[in-house]
C-alpha cells in the first residue's frame, strides 16, 4: 500500500467533516469496520454502528473551535490530533484511522484527554445517542 491511499482517505474524511462528501460515511467505511470509543469498553463492529458513533461524535466535537493540530500519515494508518471545546471544557484527542487497499476505513480509534474533557464528551454523546 502506498501513502497515496491513506492520503486520499484522510482527504475524504476532512470533506465528510466539512459536510462536502456526497456519499458520506458510506463512502468511507468498510462493511466490517471496527470502532474503538474512548468511553465504550467493547469495540463496535460494522458500518452501521460505526456510522452512528461517528455522526454523533462529529456533532459533539466538530464545532467552531474544532481543529486538527497535527497529522501523521504512514502506510495504511493516520494519526490525527485534535483540539476542541465541549460544554466549555477543553478536549484534546487523537483519531487513529487505518484503511485497506481499496481506500475504506477498517479501523477507527479515538482517544481523548483530559478527564474533564472526556466526561463532557461522554455526557454529550450520551444525550445524542439516547435521543435517537
Amino acid at each position: 500500500m502506498t501513502n497515496q491511499v491513506i492520503d486520499d482517505v484522510i482527504a475524504r474524511w476532512h470533506r465528510f467533516l466539512a459536510g462536502e462528501l456526497p456519499g458520506g460515511l458510506a463512502e468511507l467505511l468498510a462493511d466490517d469496520v471496527v470502532f474503538h470509543s474512548p468511553v465504550v469498553f467493547t469495540p463496535q463492529r460494522g458500518r452501521d454502528i460505526t456510522t452512528v458513533y461517528l455522526q454523533a461524535a462529529s456533532r459533539v466535537l466538530n464545532g467552531a473551535e474544532f481543529r486538527y493540530a497535527k497529522e501523521v500519515l504512514a502506510g495504511d494508518t493516520a494519526v490525527l490530533e485534535f483540539e476542541t471545546s465541549v460544554g466549555g471544557r477543553y478536549v484534546n484527542g487523537v483519531d487513529i484511522i487505518r484503511c485497506d487497499d481499496a481506500g475504506r476505513i477498517v479501523e477507527f480509534r479515538v482517544m481523548i484527554r483530559p478527564l474533564q474533557g472526556i466526561q463532557a464528551v461522554h455526557e454529550e454523546m450520551g444525550r445524542l445517542l439516547t435521543a435517537g
